[in-house]
């Protein structure tokens, strides 16, 4: 307001000769992001080596959706495999790695939940599964499994509102499990972790340092 009204002032010759100051170029727009195909392949570059993971949109479009929004907005730069779960049953390795975004400013809203009886996704070895809480509360984390967990499927006619919900599996690790390994048997503190978590805290997390969407090469 100052600059103007200083110019504004001025007597009108001298305006005349110095000319208005010119507009300044606004800043270009955001390119806006690509659509997301039938299947949407994703790199997660971590500490320990990369993760190349497939995300199946057409299956499950509401979670997938939600990933790729805290790619392409970088929200998941930065954040961490926090959590590695070994299962005292089944053959080694067996159980999964956490990661997610601890910042609650980065956070989306929680999301429906897609359960795999209407996905068709299964947990195996390898599947990318979003965390929660109750049903419709999962937002940024997610795991990889280390080996099949039937568990985490949906058993529609359970009478456990849990077992009938399930997990959703949403993708599939399709190179680097070597290093979801290396991740998998991260040093863990025995205190860290609240509950049946306690015990499972990696310590330190393992980084991750980008997320990225990344082309699919042709067949």
């Amino acid at each position: 307001m100052k600059r103007r009204f200083v110019l504004a002032a001025l007597p009108a010759m001298l305006f005349a000769l110095t000319g208005a100051a010119k507009p300044r170029k606004s800043a270009p727009k955001p390119a806006p992001p690509a659509p997301l195909g039938d299947v949407v392949r994703v790199e997660i570059v971590t500490e320990l080596g990369t993760i190349v993971a497939d995300l199946f949109h057409k299956q499950a479009p509401i979670t997938v959706k939600n990933f790729i929004r805290y790619v392409d907005s970088r929200r998941y730069d930065g954040m961490a495999f926090y959590r590695s779960m070994k299962l005292d049953w089944g053959t080694p390795p067996n159980g999964l790695i956490q990661a997610g975004v601890r910042d609650g400013a980065k956070l989306l809203p929680p999301i429906a939940h897609e359960p795999t009886n209407v996905t068709g996704i299964k947990h195996k070895a390898g599947t990318l599964s979003m965390a929660r809480n109750a049903p419709g509360t999962a937002r940024s984390d997610f795991s990889i499994l280390m080996s099949d967990l039937e568990g985490f499927d949906a058993v529609p006619d359970s009478p456990d509102p849990e077992k009938r919900a399930g997990y959703c599996a949403f993708g599939q690790v399709v190179s680097g499990m070597d290093v979801a390994l290396k991740i998998f048997d991260a040093p863990r503190s025995p205190t860290l972790g609240e509950g049946f978590m306690k015990g499972q805290m990696l310590s330190p997390p393992v980084k991750v340092l980008r997320v990225r969407r990344v082309p699919i090469a042709p067949a």
